[in-house]
């Protein structure tokens, strides 16, 4: 079985090291795939085939923020059931009520302390990656 790759998509160099190894830590083997803004971001969604397991996307992003990016992820027929969860530092509620609102599937604050972001990193890769269950390959195509 061929594991499907994440899409990570986070421009801060800091918190891109922290979350990769964050999942390593938590043995999450998938092929993670770095989006450094969201005009990157959008490209590799738009072309990838098959797509990601799960897009873990920060909000505060250059070219396209993060918002936008799920906007145009949802409005896609092809990637509108693409598993976005957001992993942001912001607690801002209207940050939170938006995303929900475009269809994001789980919002996580980035803890601020390195044990508590390495778990919950390494929580959401293990969920997202091995324990849910994807759509079926093909179901995704309009």
């Amino acid at each position: 079985m061929t594991l499907r790759e994440i899409l990570l998509v986070e421009d801060n160099p800091d918190d891109e090291r922290l979350t990769l190894r964050a999942l390593r830590k938590g043995k999450v083997t998938n092929e993670i795939r770095i989006a450094r803004n969201g005009e990157e971001a959008l490209t590799i969604v738009f072309n990838a085939d098959p797509l990601p397991c799960v897009v873990l996307l920060d909000l505060k992003l250059p070219k396209i923020n993060g918002l936008e990016v799920l906007r145009q992820i949802r409005d896609n027929e092809r990637t509108r059931l693409l598993p976005v969860v957001v992993l942001t530092s912001s607690s801002e509620d209207r940050d939170i009520v938006e995303s929900y609102s475009l269809g994001a599937n789980s919002y996580v604050r980035k803890p601020v302390e390195f044990d508590r972001f390495t778990e919950a990193v390494s929580q959401l890769g293990l969920y997202w990656a091995l324990i849910n269950q994807p759509l079926p390959q093909g179901m995704n195509k309009p």
